[in-house]
């Protein structure tokens, strides 16, 4: 079962596809506690054993606002659907049954006002039903958090404290860029105006929040822009000095994964072309130019792959460059039970927090986006807008390649709509669309489908430069995001977005 506000290629191919209102996954994830918890369907040992909170959690869900009625208002999806999946959750891979409960939590859940909260709160389910404890069971966003780099030898703090500041250097969020460029240093306690700014492995002008507000501030005339790049993208418009960045295929490097437990090595297909130098050399040969005489700035990949790999912890014993360059992967070191099977969760010995235990406190609470359809009554735009990755690109990677460009091109410059919405505007597939907020608008391309449910549209990310604007303005989805953050983590809003639609002039190009 799929559960997103967007049919998706994998809905497509799923059992069953739940299309639940943009921003609403915590409710789900309560209203599913509430039917496991009434029906008395949880694992009560492992909970014994591995969960710290459980009676507070139990009353929590079982509140009436967590009832499969009151879930099914906020969420969009049915409230016997609601039961049905609880109750078929909480019993697989129990009693006999040969397929355990697998949750495969990505990454739109975290982009909207309380995605914090929601991921919490899907990760407590496998914590309430035990699944962790059966082979192929359990949950996975990502595997990256297994790999213990060291990354104090890498980031070396004790330099900024020895530096003139004598302190912890400001950070500012770049989900915030807008507001860092724009109005950060007029306040009292701010500190001073960000006047330069080094990008690095990113194409903010595309990809920050709040486009309009980004560019405003990249245009200004004392922002001193460096743009260390491949290509020349939205954001290398905006750079004073540009200077030309390797590909992965010239560049040694050591990396964990995503999505399995192998270190791995990549050696360099061929020597840096031109004269593009990669971060290690630009960053250490910038810091010997500015005087600084640390040996850190002399170390190159090998030295910095030895300590990254250089840990007490015991799941990288074993694992050195010497051994990652002849074998090019090798498997994390990781706990095995009696079988000699690696359970991730399934005993309280995996759990590193402060109880030992999987922590269900404090307990999770919904609370719509503010720009949600639940509060869309209140303003001007009514419709919750999913600014979605494309399918083929990697967020902005890989917009300028035509091969790409062509395996994107039915969605390209579209705005999807479902029938109902495009019907009370008077729209037909084909026509150019105003989509807008108060913080921008772009002009798309009408297509009246059904991969989106009403009050909901979507559009796709690109490179602003490559026309998917209509009007010819240097605009893309991200003209209408905020840069509100999220409740856990700061992390970016993108999903939860409201705008209005309104049809265009047809003499677009």
């Amino acid at each position: 079962m799929v559960i997103d506000p967007y049919r998706t290629r994998t809905a497509a191919l799923a059992d069953e596809h739940l299309a639940i209102n943009p921003g609403t996954d915590a409710a789900l994830a309560l209203g599913l506690m509430h039917v496991i918890l009434s029906m008395d369907l949880e694992d009560r040992e492992y909970v014994a054993a591995c969960t710290n909170g459980f009676e507070e959690l139990r009353a929590h869900a079982l509140k009436p606002e967590y009832s499969p009625e009151s879930v099914a208002k906020a969420t969009g999806i049915d409230a016997g659907v609601i039961v049905r999946l609880a109750r078929a959750y909480a019993a697989a891979g129990r009693n006999g049954s040969a397929r355990p409960a697998v949750i495969r939590l990505n990454y739109g859940i975290q982009r909207s006002e309380n995605g914090g909260t929601a991921a919490r709160a899907v990760c407590m389910l496998p914590l309430l039903t035990g699944s962790w404890k059966y082979k192929g069971g359990g949950l996975q966003l990502s595997t990256s958090g297994s790999f213990p780099f060291n990354e104090k030898a890498l980031q070396r703090p004790e330099l900024m404290l020895a530096s003139p500041l004598g302190r912890a250097a400001r950070v500012v969020n770049m989900s915030q860029l807008g507001q860092a460029l724009t109005s950060l240093g007029d306040g009292t306690d701010d500190g001073p105006r960000v006047k330069a700014l080094f990008v690095y492995n990113s194409n903010p002008a595309a990809v920050a929040p709040n486009q309009n507000d980004v560019l405003r501030g990249m245009r200004r005339d004392d922002l001193f822009t460096v743009v260390h790049e491949q290509f020349f993208t939205d954001t290398a418009d905006y750079a004073d000095v540009l200077l030309p960045a390797p590909t992965f295929l010239e560049v040694k490097d050591v990396q964990g994964a995503y999505g399995h437990l192998f270190a791995q090595v990549s050696n360099r297909a061929i020597a840096p072309l031109g004269e593009a130098r990669s971060n290690v050399a630009m960053f250490g040969e910038l810091g010997r130019r500015m005087g600084f005489d640390e040996a850190c700035f002399d170390d190159r990949e090998d030295e910095l792959i030895d300590q990254a790999l250089k840990t007490e912890n015991p799941w990288f014993a074993g694992i050195t460059r010497e051994r990652l360059e002849r074998e090019g992967h090798v498997p994390l070191q990781m706990p095995v039970d009696a079988n000699g099977d690696v359970l991730p969760f399934s005993t309280a010995e995996w759990f590193k927090t402060a109880s030992g235990r999987g922590e269900l406190l404090p307990v999770p609470v919904f609370a719509a986006p503010t720009e949600s359809r639940a509060h869309a009554a209140e303003g001007a735009y009514p419709l919750e807008f999913l600014p979605r990755k494309a399918d083929n690109y990697m967020n902005s990677t890989f917009a300028n390649i035509p091969l790409h460009q062509r395996m994107e091109a039915r969605l390209a410059g579209v705005l999807e709509m479902h029938a109902t919405d495009a019907a009370a505007r008077q729209i037909a597939t084909g026509d150019a669309v105003e989509v807008f907020n108060g913080r921008g608008s772009i002009m798309l391309r009408a297509l009246v489908n059904a991969q989106v449910s009403a009050g909901v549209v979507a559009a796709r990310l690109d490179w602003s430069k490559l026309g998917s604007d209509l009007s010819g303005n240097r605009a893309n989805v991200n003209a209408l995001t905020s840069e509100t953050l999220t409740d856990i983590g700061g992390g970016a809003t993108f999903y939860s977005t409201l705008v209005e639609v309104r049809k265009g002039q047809d003499d677009v190009r």
